[in-house]
């Protein structure tokens, strides 16, 4: 696909009433495996994991030009869309969505980093006007930090909060809004009500409800953050041990292109 056809897709897949879930992956190989299974529509790629897999802390931590080529590998060994994990931008959001468009990205996440809501609406539109200037239909999940930061504040103080500042980016052009956080089916009921159906996007951790369940609440997007990777390192950090203490490698692995 161009990198229009691919980015319409992706707002595509955001609206479509079926839950979109995407895969978080951090390398060419992450990708193809979880690419090639039949279910993948949209592939994610992880900032902490990218930054991980090179040694870095995430936040902004890696080198720009490091987590772009990373990202820009990924979109071309795979073919579907994918969304790249961006951040807040690494100092310029436009310009920063610009070259990852120029990548072959189809969309991006945004992070707010609850600066002012001003500056982080700026940040949206930025973003917004670098992929029109591209024409290119970017899916932006702009991620508000409202429910994950100040967590001694009210419960309803952080909803509504999220709610103010997800409104907002939907409004400077955002196609949904991002409220990662450990919460239930109340709080996402909530967030839907406020933000409005199939513009609410969550991880999966293990207090959200199961994607079944996200889909009838009228939820776009469920992503998992660095989760994959621990996933997987865990499993060959213990395959690892299980081979120190005289194992032998199965019969069943599965070859990956």
């Amino acid at each position: 696909m161009t990198p229009a056809a691919s980015a319409a897709e992706l707002q595509r897949l955001h609206s479509d009433t079926q839950l979109l879930q995407v895969v978080n992956v951090w390398d060419v190989a992450s990708a193809r495996a979880v690419a090639a299974l039949p279910d993948t529509r949209a592939l994610a790629t992880a900032s902490h994991g990218i930054a991980a897999t090179f040694g870095y802390p995430d936040g902004e931590r890696i080198p720009v030009d490091l987590m772009l080529d990373m990202v820009g590998r990924i979109a071309a060994a795979v073919d579907v869309p994918v969304s790249a994990d961006l951040e807040a931008g690494y100092g310029d959001p436009g310009e920063t969505v610009r070259r990852a468009i120029g990548l072959g990205v189809a969309g991006a996440n945004l992070e707010d980093e609850l600066r002012p809501l001003a500056d982080s609406v700026g940040a949206v539109r930025a973003a917004v006007a670098a992929a029109e200037a591209e024409g290119v239909p970017f899916a932006l999940n702009a991620r508000t930090d409202a429910w994950l930061r100040d967590r001694d504040r009210p419960r309803d103080a952080r909803v509504g909060d999220a709610i103010e500042r997800g409104r907002a980016y939907l409004d400077a052009g955002a196609t949904c809004v991002f409220v990662p956080g450990d919460f239930g089916e109340d709080v996402i009921v909530e967030l839907v009500a406020g933000l409005g159906e199939r513009r609410l996007s969550v991880i999966g951790l293990p207090s959200v409800p199961p994607p079944a369940r996200l889909e009838d609440l009228g939820v776009a997007r469920i992503s998992y953050g660095p989760y994959p990777q621990r996933l997987a390192l865990t499993a060959l950090q213990d395959a690892a041990a299980y081979l120190y203490r005289g194992g032998v490698l199965p019969r069943d692995i599965r070859p990956l292109t």
